[in-house]
C-alpha cells in the first residue's frame, strides 16, 4: 500500500486476467504540469538518468529472455531507450553542462526505483517497462510544457523516440504469452499493482523536484490521471489494474 494524502492506491482482493477489450475511458480532467516543471538542469538530469537505468535493466532482461524473438524485442526496445538518453545528453551539454554531474544528484532515487521494479524474470521487466517506464515517460513529456519553447520541442521529440512503436510491440508480446498462459496472467496482475506505487513515487519526485511546496491537494488530481493511465495501461493486456 502507498499513500499520500489525497489519494491511494491499494491492491485489489483478486489477481487475474480478464477477456482483453478496448481499454475503458475514465472521467478525470487532465491536469496541466508546466507549474510543476523543475529547473532545466534537474529536469534533464533526472530523465537523462532515468533513461540510462532503463536501458541497462533492458541489457539484463535481454539475458533472461525465453524466446528468440523476445531477445529481439528487447534489443529493439533497448536501442530506442538508449537513443532518447543519448538525444537528452546532448541538450544537457547544449546549456554547457556536464551529463555525469548533471544525472548525479537523481542516481539513487532512480537506481533504487530500478531496483524495486526489475522483476523476478523477462515477463516482469517487460510488463515494468510497458507500466512503469511508459507512465513515467508520460509525465515527463507533460512536465515538459514548463520549458522554454526551444528546449521543450526538442525534450518532447526525444522522449516520443520509437515510444509508441515500442509499447504497441510490447502490448502485442506481452499479451500472447499472457494468453498461452493463465498463471503468468495472475502473477503478472499481481506484478502491475506493485508497480504503481513505486512509478507514483517518482512521480511524484520529479513533480517536486524544484517546487517543495507543491502540496498534496494540487497534486491529488495529477495522481488521479496517473492512476487511471495506469488502468488503461494494464486494461489493454486484458489485466486487472
Amino acid at each position: 500500500m502507498v499513500s499520500w494524502k489525497g489519494f491511494r492506491v491499494g491492491r485489489s482482493k483478486t489477481a487475474g486476467s480478464r477477456p482483453r477489450q478496448t481499454p475503458r475511458p475514465l472521467p478525470v480532467s487532465r491536469v496541466e504540469l508546466g507549474d510543476f516543471t523543475p529547473d532545466l538542469d534537474v529536469y534533464l538530469g533526472l530523465v537523462a538518468y532515468l533513461q540510462l537505468a532503463l536501458f541497462e535493466s533492458l541489457g539484463r532482461a535481454s539475458s533472461i529472455t525465453p524466446s528468440t524473438r523476445a531477445k529481439a524485442l528487447t534489443g529493439v526496445v533497448a536501442t530506442s531507450t538508449l537513443e532518447r538518453h543519448k538525444a537528452l545528453l546532448a541538450e544537457i551539454e547544449r546549456q554547457g553542462g556536464d551529463a555525469a554531474d548533471v544525472m548525479q544528484p537523481h542516481s539513487a532515487l532512480i537506481d533504487d526505483f530500478q531496483r524495486r521494479t526489475g522483476g523476478g524474470d523477462w515477463h516482469e521487466s517487460m510488463l515494468a517497462t510497458y507500466v512503469a517506464a511508459g507512465l513515467l515517460n508520460d509525465v515527463f513529456i507533460r512536465l515538459a510544457a514548463g520549458l522554454s519553447a526551444d528546449y521543450r520541442e526538442r525534450v518532447v521529440a526525444a522522449l516520443e523516440l520509437g515510444a509508441e512503436t515500442d509499447e504497441r510491440e510490447l502490448v502485442a508480446e506481452l499479451s500472447l504469452a499472457i494468453g498461452a498462459d493463465p498463471k503468468l496472467a495472475s502473477r503478472l496482475a499481481l506484478w502491475g499493482r506493485r508497480l504503481v506505487g513505486d512509478t507514483l513515487l517518482v512521480a511524484r519526485a520529479a513533480i517536486s523536484a524544484s517546487h517543495q511546496s507543491a502540496d498534496d491537494e494540487r497534486l491529488e488530481p495529477v495522481f488521479t490521471e496517473l492512476i487511471a493511465a495506469h488502468t488503461r495501461r494494464m486494461d489493454a493486456l486484458g489485466l486487472t489494474a
